[in-house]
């Protein structure tokens, strides 16, 4: 079948709208990746690297393995740890602090403290080589936490009895349906004092401090920044701008280098993924968040032993 002359035609002027479009489309594209570079910084260009420690501290093996990206990557210079935590998992905490050890071998690493940073979040900044906070910043509360609900006189009321086999009196225990014998209450306050014993270690160790001095502080209680300098459990009263300013001091950088956030590479979603973390910014997917790198569906879920600071709701 032939075409006659104003089909070809109109086929043509098609082709090249589309073709336009797709130009465009790609210099837009261009235009705007260099932009974002300007901004940020050209990959391999010597920069200062932002790690933000946000929300509940859990162990998290992509963040552990940007941390040792960091290490390695000679571009950076430094780091700056931004907390902004009540704490999370003990056991989240450790590992954190540990991964951040391992980077400050490498390079010199300060913490800065947002609105909260206690229990494992003031575990994090113990990982640092200087810790900057704001006046008002709620830091300290050094301790460790094993709760759980006691639900018998609750299953009393609504005629529920548990049952149940065990191979030994103490597994299983506490329990929340019934009340925990003196032997189980003893080994969960053992538990509770070897992993405080470790943070109180921490504590001694990383801010210089007898046990005695340790112990007084530690005692669950939280300090603003002021309160926390004074008893030095920080270095200085400041924001980024002091951390920045201590690092051209102390180990002769240049105060005018980039700062880079970094981010743990979270399995991106195509083009959706990728636009949010060139852009930075959240976007909402079937109700979902992609908080410019990964659908992340929030489930707040602490099990084992946990350093988290939070005040009575009573």
């Amino acid at each position: 079948m032939s075409l006659d002359a104003d089909t070809l035609t109109d086929r043509r002027r098609l082709k090249r709208r589309l073709f336009f479009w797709r130009a465009g489309a790609v210099l837009a594209l261009a235009v705007a990746l260099i932009a974002l570079m300007s901004e940020r910084g050209w990959p391999g260009r010597s920069h200062i690297a932002r790690v933000e420690i946000g929300g509940i501290v859990v162990d998290d093996r992509l963040r552990h393995e940007m941390l040792d990206k960091i290490a390695k990557d000679p571009s950076v210079k430094a780091v700056i740890l931004a907390i902004d935590s009540p704490g999370g998992t003990t056991t989240g905490a450790e590992a954190l602090y540990e991964s951040i050890r391992h980077v400050a071998a490498e390079k010199p690493v300060v913490a800065v403290l947002g609105t909260v940073a206690a229990s494992g979040g003031y575990i994090v900044a113990m990982s640092a080589d200087r810790i900057v906070a704001r006046g008002n910043t709620i830091t300290g509360s050094i301790g460790v936490i094993f709760q759980w609900a006691q639900l018998e006189e609750l299953l009393k009321h609504i005629g529920v009895e548990m049952r149940e086999v065990k191979s030994a009196p103490l597994k299983a225990e506490p329990n929340p349906f019934h009340r925990p014998s003196p032997e189980a209450l003893q080994v969960t306050k053992d538990l509770v004092d070897s992993s405080y014993d470790w943070f109180l270690h921490l504590v001694m160790e990383r801010r210089g401090m007898d046990e005695a001095m340790a112990r007084r502080l530690g005692d669950g209680r939280v300090f603003t920044g002021w309160q926390a300098v004074e008893n030095g459990l920080v270095d200085e009263i400041g924001s980024e701008e002091q951390a920045i300013a201590w690092l051209a001091e102390e180990y002769e950088l240049d105060a005018r280098l980039p700062v880079q956030t970094w981010e743990p590479a979270y399995p991106g979603l195509g083009f959706v993924g990728f636009a949010g973390r060139m852009l930075g910014e959240t976007i909402i997917v079937a109700g979902e968040v992609v908080a410019g790198k990964t659908l992340q569906t929030k489930r707040l879920t602490l099990d084992g032993l946990t350093s988290v600071w939070q005040p009575d709701r009573q």
